[in-house]
């Protein structure tokens, strides 16, 4: 038996199990370092958030701001935070590697 992990030898597992490391570490910087904007109400409110989802910045269009429906105004904003949220977690699955098959079984 050659290795004992499918024919692989100890040498090439570790090889790749480095390289799937280093790859994954680019993809997290990649990701944090990435910004996102989303909008809600056409316009009226703009969100951007980085990768590590923080928000960065909050605009708000003055004719969004109504004393008498500040719920409004909560809605719009909460509607685009989702919206950021959801942008980084689609980028985040997308830059994210999957364990590869090809270890010979050893996953």
């Amino acid at each position: 038996m050659k290795g004992g992990f499918g024919g692989m030898n100890m040498q090439a597992i570790m090889k790749q199990a480095h390289a799937m490391q280093a790859k994954m570490a680019e993809d997290k910087r990649k990701l944090e370092e990435s910004v996102v904007t989303a909008k809600s109400g056409g316009d009226m409110v703009e969100v951007t958030m980085n990768g590590k989802y923080q928000l960065q910045s909050i605009k708000i269009n003055p004719n969004a701001v109504d004393i008498d429906d500040i719920e409004m105004l909560e809605d719009l904003i909460m509607a685009a935070v989702n919206d950021a949220n959801s942008q980084i977690k689609t980028l985040e699955e997308s830059l994210m590697p999957q364990i590869p098959n090809n270890l010979g079984g050893m996953f």
